[in-house]
């Protein structure tokens, strides 16, 4: 075998020995969701708009236990969903996982990124969630799967982000010298990384990071696998990630955090500075927050293929002609306190929960606000906090 096949083979063996994610199967659709998997959602976030077609195609690339894979089907009631996996095993485990929630319209298939070209026709939104860093050659695995997206369409990622992950390099690197030749033995490095935990002192740098931020989910063998013993992972930066992005031939939309990547957060008493960052170019600027501020474990973000038609609605006549509704990502409505797209609290005024309340699909901002007292600044802020989405007329 290849290297390549050497190294996907290795990953294929973790995941058949510890299926990933290791969330339980239910007999009920999945709780909650994530907006970033509702095409609605997502595509509002990105456009400004609602789309004007649900009747879509949905990838799955690299669905492993199908977690994500059945937020996908429930999420979208008219998309058609496809899960690929390298790991025969995992992809068992989705496909009951699927069947037992009653997500039916899903199918998988056992294959690799690099080959997704087999797979027909194009896809409207690609979900590629921890997948990319663990190839031996991720160029090649976002280059295929932009082939596959549709002009127009969204592709959603997620990688590693090294500068907060350097704890995690080392317990990997200390782990393989303890394993040796007993290396793809994942049973045996879990073994190995839990009798190194316990025995580090309580003060100990990685131990006092694993305490805060992973011990709970690493309490399960499967996600203490997947961050120590994995035999495959790059880690990024702001600069070798948008490497990865310009090879892959797609538009850079946004970060899906992007209140992260605002400088003031970080430099606001020093407004002096403020002129300098304005210098710098939106890549420069991410550069400097990822090292003023270096918690960054993964990046999240969205790609898209032209033609790809984005609205500000800052012409006042085009706004009162949309047609608002509800953000299908927000919890806790009618009530004037509720959850946001990112389950943040969000306490609203009279007027915009008066505003939310008649949002009813076919009603336009102009009449809704013949009998509410709220302006169009007040509709742009729900617009802004991701409340609700808006149809062109």
């Amino acid at each position: 075998m290849s290297d390549s096949q050497t190294v996907s083979a290795a990953v294929a063996k973790l995941y058949d020995t510890y299926p990933f994610p290791p969330e339980p199967l239910l007999d009920e659709p999945p709780p909650g969701y994530n907006w970033r998997w509702n095409w609605l959602a997502a595509y509002s976030f990105c456009t400004g708009q609602k789309p004007q077609k649900q009747d879509i195609r949905i990838l799955d690339a690299g669905c492993g236990s199908g977690v994500g894979t059945e937020y996908l089907v429930h999420l979208n009631p008219q998309a058609h969903v496809v899960g690929i996996d390298l790991s025969a095993g995992t992809l068992e485990v989705a496909k009951e996982r699927c069947k037992r929630s009653g997500a039916d319209r899903v199918e998988f298939h056992h294959l690799s990124l690099y080959d997704v070209e087999q797979l027909p026709g194009e896809f409207d939104l690609i979900n590629c969630v921890g997948v990319l860093h663990h190839l031996p050659d991720p160029i090649r695995g976002i280059q295929a799967l932009a082939k596959k997206l549709a002009p127009g369409g969204l592709m959603q990622i997620f990688v590693y982000g090294e500068l907060g992950r350097w704890e995690i390099q080392l317990m990997q690197k200390a782990i393989a010298l303890l394993q040796g030749n007993k290396r793809g033995d994942y049973r045996d490095g879990v073994q190995v990384g839990r009798q190194i935990f316990a025995s580090l002192p309580e003060n100990n740098r990685i131990v006092k990071r694993e305490k805060e931020r992973w011990s709970m989910e690493n309490q399960r063998d499967e996600c203490f696998a997947d961050m120590y013993v994995h035999p495959q992972e790059i880690d990024y930066n702001i600069e070798t990630l948008f490497a990865l992005i310009d090879a892959s031939g797609l538009d850079f939309v946004g970060f899906s955090n992007p209140g992260f990547w605002q400088w003031e957060r970080l430099l606001a008493k020093a407004p002096e500075l403020g002129a300098r960052v304005n210098e710098l170019s939106d890549r420069q600027r991410y550069r400097l927050i990822e090292l003023l501020d270096p918690e960054v474990t993964h990046y999240e973000f969205f790609l898209s293929r032209p033609p790809l038609i984005k609205f500000d609605w800052s012409e006042d006549n085009t706004l009162l002609k949309a047609i608002p509704e509800l953000n299908p990502c927000i919890d806790g409505f009618p009530s004037q306190c509720l959850f946001n797209q990112d389950y943040q609290i969000v306490n609203l005024s009279t007027a915009e929960f008066e505003f939310l309340q008649r949002c009813d699909t076919s009603s336009t901002v102009a009449e809704i606000l013949a009998s509410v007292q709220m302006g169009l600044d007040g509709v742009r802020t729900l617009l802004k906090q991701n409340l609700i989405l808006l149809s062109p007329a």
